[in-house]
C-alpha cells in the first residue's frame, strides 16, 4: 500500500526551505515567500492533513503534531540537508516538533507564533491564557454538531483576526475556510495535548527567528513568552500593527523579515 503523502508546491533551486502553513489555510499562503526566495533557495510549501490538496483529516485515529511532522517527511527528503524550516501558528508548532525529531538535519528556522498551547497548561493548570482558545473550540464544536459550518468558522476566524473578520471575508473565500474549520477540534487536541515539555526546546541549538504580532491574542503571545525564554539561539521580532494572522494579512512585511533572516542564516 502506497504511503499517504502531502501535496506540496515546489519553487526555486538551491538549499532547501520547507514551509508549514496555519490552520484554515494551505500552502498557497507561502507563494509570496517562494517568489522572493526562488532565485537562491528551493522552497517547498506543503499542505497539512485536511488542507488544500493533501489527504483528508484522518478519522480513524487521533492526529498528533508528531504525526504531522512524519507526514511531512517526503517533502523534507526532497529539500535535502541541512534545511531551513518556516512555520506559522499550527504550522509553527509542527515545525518545532519536526526540528526536535530531526537533530542535525535542520540548520535554522523561522516561526510566527507557534501555537503550542500545551506548554501553557504545563506551566500553570487552567484557568490560564489558553482558556479563550478552549472556549472558541468548544463554541465551534457546538456549531459543527448543529451542522453550521459558517458559525464554526466565524468563532475561529473572529478569535484570531478580530470581531467581524468573518463577516468581512470575501464570499468566494468562505466555503474553503469553513470546510477546513471542520477540523478545529482535531487541531486543538493536537496543540493542547502535545506531550513535549518546554525543557526539550532548550536542545534546539540553532538560529531561530521568532516573530510575534503586537496585536495578537493573549494565548499565542503567552506561548511565545515561554518558547523565547527556552530556545537557546533565538531572535525575537515583534511586528507593530500585526496580529496572529500576520503572514496572511501582511505577507509583504512578514516575508521580508523571513527572507532577511534566511539570507543571514
Amino acid at each position: 500500500m502506497k504511503p499517504v503523502e502531502p501535496f506540496y508546491r515546489d519553487a526555486g533551486v538551491g538549499p532547501g526551505v520547507v514551509c508549514f502553513h496555519a490552520n484554515a489555510s494551505h500552502s498557497v499562503q507561502w507563494r509570496g515567500l517562494q517568489d522572493h526566495l526562488a532565485a537562491k533557495f528551493r522552497v517547498l510549501a506543503l499542505d497539512s492533513f485536511g488542507a488544500g490538496k493533501s489527504p483528508a483529516w484522518p478519522t480513524d485515529r487521533i492526529v498528533t503534531l508528531s504525526e504531522e511532522a512524519r507526514f511531512a517527511e517526503p517533502v523534507l527528503a526532497r529539500a535535502g540537508e541541512p534545511l531551513i524550516l518556516v512555520g506559522h501558528s499550527y504550522g509553527g508548532a509542527v515545525a518545532l516538533i519536526t526540528a526536535l525529531q530531526n537533530p542535525g538535519r535542520v540548520r535554522a528556522m523561522a516561526v510566527y507564533e507557534p501555537t503550542l498551547f500545551a506548554l501553557l497548561d504545563a506551566e500553570s493548570p487552567p484557568p490560564n491564557d489558553a482558556d479563550a482558545i478552549r472556549e472558541v473550540v468548544a463554541d465551534a464544536g457546538l456549531a459543527l454538531e448543529a451542522g453550521n459550518l459558517d458559525a464554526a468558522a466565524q468563532h475561529f476566524i473572529d478569535y484570531w483576526m478580530g470581531a467581524g473578520a468573518w463577516e468581512q471575508t470575501p464570499e468566494q473565500r468562505k466555503p474553503s475556510i469553513a470546510a477546513a474549520v471542520a477540523n478545529v477540534q482535531g487541531w486543538a487536541h493536537a496543540l493542547l495535548t502535545e506531550p513535549t515539555p518546554l525543557q526539550a526546546f532548550r536542545s534546539l541549538n540553532l538560529p531561530v527567528l521568532f516573530m510575534v504580532g503586537k496585536d495578537s491574542p493573549a494565548s499565542s503571545r503567552a506561548v511565545a513568552r515561554l518558547l523565547t525564554g527556552a530556545l537557546p539561539n533565538v531572535e525575537v521580532v515583534e511586528l507593530e500593527g500585526l496580529g496572529h494572522m500576520g503572514p496572511i494579512t501582511h505577507p509583504e512585511i512578514v516575508n521580508q523579515v523571513i527572507e532577511q533572516f534566511i539570507e543571514r542564516s
